[in-house]
């Protein structure tokens, strides 16, 4: 997918990595001026590096201080911010308990990221996009915020209020001509999902057909595939598009699936 992203400034969360990295890379090689943000400024910097226009830098979304300073540096930089995509998240594989064993600090370091964090990042840039009087704010949420899985009480909490908090943006913010709607991945390879999945030591090495066998694909998702419902979000041609969730999980949530049943 190709689009016409010249003179668009997009800054993006949790971009050293994984889908992150993806979105912007696919973001900037359609013409977009992006700053990698991460709370791993080397990783950031290291990202951003081969971008023509890019630069990378220190964010952590927990951090009001260093939202602005980002905020700040991205409008010094190149004096707008056209679209924000809301990526950074963490979950927890040493707690997958169930809800009365849910370590409390878990629950808070997981919705702070997740949840507060992605409010925050969007309310620093919704003051500059009112100014401008256009923007897009897209917030990667999952589709365990749609169905919830099980022994993830933290992540399926934050990720449904990034659901509901996408449709609340949209109805505020649409009279200012800014758009927010979110991504919501099902299973996706990344560099840490590839090692728990197929790594010798993988946490579900030996299970991991048992996960992949309700996606009717069959099949992860790559992290490019995740990035190109990021791009067409961004892209000028959704300009009527807002406060939709649009589902990447190669048929997951399309209803109960067992292959070979």
């Amino acid at each position: 997918m190709q689009v016409n992203l010249n003179s668009h400034v997009a800054l993006v969360t949790g971009a050293a990595q994984g889908i992150g990295q993806a979105i912007a890379d696919l973001l900037s090689a359609n013409g977009a001026k992006v700053v990698y943000a991460d709370v791993n400024a080397d990783g950031a910097l290291a990202a951003a590096e081969d971008q023509p226009g890019a630069i990378g830098l220190r964010m952590d979304v927990t951090n009001a201080t260093e939202i602005g300073n980002a905020i700040d540096q991205t409008l010094k930089q190149f004096g707008r911010l056209d679209i924000v995509v809301n990526n950074a998240g963490v979950n927890t594989l040493a707690h997958r308990v169930t809800i009365d064993e849910f370590p409390r600090e878990e629950w808070d370091r997981i919705l702070s990221v997740d949840l507060t964090g992605l409010f925050e990042v969007s309310q620093a840039a919704a003051r500059v996009m009112k100014r401008q009087r256009s923007g897009k704010i897209i917030n990667v949420a999952s589709i365990a915020g749609l169905v919830p899985l099980r022994l993830q009480c933290a992540f399926v909490a934050a990720k449904a209020g990034v659901v509901n908090l996408t449709k609340a943006m949209a109805l505020e913010l649409a009279p200012h001509g800014i758009l927010v709607n979110a991504i919501a991945p099902g299973s996706t390879l990344t560099d840490g999902t590839r090692k728990l999945f197929y790594g010798d030591d993988g946490k579900f090495r030996d299970n991991v057909q048992r996960l992949l066998d309700h996606i009717p694909l069959g099949r992860p998702a790559t992290v490019e595939e995740i990035a190109h419902a990021a791009l067409f979000l961004a892209a000028p041609e959704s300009s009527y598009i807002t406060g939709h969730t649009l589902v990447v999980d190669g048929g997951w949530t399309a209803g109960g699936y067992v292959r070979d049943f």
